[in-house]
């Protein structure tokens, strides 16, 4: 009977300090990798980064089978703010991640493949590894993403980290076997689109726009129409091509400063005297983007700047065009309006 108590007493006690470690272990896939602000190398030594290091590579030995057979990539984000400009914190955040990566690759023997990288120019600066979990394990992984976030120095470090981790769980069991890629999180796009204004006015008007980052995008907006009328004695046409460079403010990105250069030619004739010639100019934009849904979104835009326009006068008598003189007029004020819809094709 003693022996059955000894027994008993010493199973509890080996299940007392064993569980925890277990349940910790698996619990245990997050691995943050501290970076000197403003430099892109990986110190091994510094601020702890080798004991995450070692504590890295011990899960991955422990999962190597599986994480070799891409069941279960490694979530590698990247994070910088402390550099001027949100382009020079993303190509920081790329380099430290790819430091971090190329470490856990010597030492670990693993391969590219098997990393899911992505790069923020928010938060700190940082580099967070985490392997996908099963669902059933996201409880423990959220009380020490918790238990992290506390002991970040700011606020909006701990709101940064928060709102990544949550991203994270919401794509965990989605990300498990899918093809590894690197990708930005950022607002990178291609986007069509449409001046209303000048449909409106029967001036048919395309454009594309490419978002190089955040606050930086490249526009440019073509017009074109040809309309004749009381035997061919009115005219209305016209064909225009504006190019512009702006600059997005705010938190959301969506008021802008823009410059803006633009060529044409026309040719109205909506009384006796017809006008016909060239026009050329540029100036400063300013809108507001006002999205209604991920893929549209409507540009509220008014140009201010100078335009100068040479052309000719003429007369149609029996059918033949006459000329009467030439002018020249230059224009300050407003060059440019547009309510246009914004169609993001990727």
């Amino acid at each position: 009977m003693s022996r059955k108590i000894t027994f008993l007493t010493l199973f509890l006690w080996l299940m007392t300090v064993t569980f925890p470690v277990i349940a910790q272990q698996k619990a245990d896939t997050t691995c943050i990798f501290r970076f000197v602000p403003q430099k892109d190398m990986f110190y091994v030594p510094w601020k702890g980064n080798d004991t995450e290091l070692a504590r890295l590579l011990e899960y991955i030995e422990n999962n190597k089978a599986t994480i070799l057979d891409g069941k279960l990539p490694l979530l590698v984000d990247g994070y910088c703010n402390s550099k001027s400009c949100e382009v020079k914190n993303l190509a920081t955040a790329k380099i430290r991640a790819n430091r971090v990566k190329s470490e856990l690759i010597i030492r670990a023997k693993i391969k590219e493949e098997n990393f899911i990288t992505h790069n923020h120019a928010t938060g700190g600066d940082f580099v967070i590894v985490r392997l996908t979990v099963p669902a059933k394990e996201t409880a423990a992984m959220d009380a020490e993403a918790e238990a992290r976030l506390a002991a970040e120095p700011t606020v909006a470090g701990r709101r940064e980290r928060q709102k990544a981790e949550a991203e994270k769980v919401a794509q965990q069991n989605t990300l498990a076997g899918t093809p590894s890629e690197t990708k930005l999180t950022t607002d990178y796009h291609l986007s069509l689109r449409a001046n209303l204004l000048r449909w409106a006015t029967l001036t048919p008007d395309l454009g594309l726009e490419w978002r190089i980052c955040p606050s930086w995008g490249i526009a440019v907006n073509g017009s074109w129409t040809s309309w004749s009328w009381s035997d061919k004695d009115r005219r209305y046409a016209l064909w225009e091509v504006a190019p512009e460079v702006r600059y997005y403010m705010g938190e959301k990105k969506a008021w802008y400063l823009g410059a803006m250069f633009k060529a044409g030619q026309f040719n109205y004739k909506i009384s006796e005297t017809g006008k016909q010639g060239d026009l050329m100019g540029g100036g400063i934009t300013t809108g507001y983007q006002l999205r209604l849904n991920k893929a549209l979104a409507l540009d509220f835009n008014l140009g201010l700047g100078y335009l100068n326009a040479d052309f000719e006068k003429y007369e149609v008598i029996d059918g033949v065009r006459v000329r009467c003189g030439n002018e020249t007029k230059n224009w300050c004020g407003p060059i440019n309006a547009g309510v246009t819809l914004v169609w993001k094709l990727f």
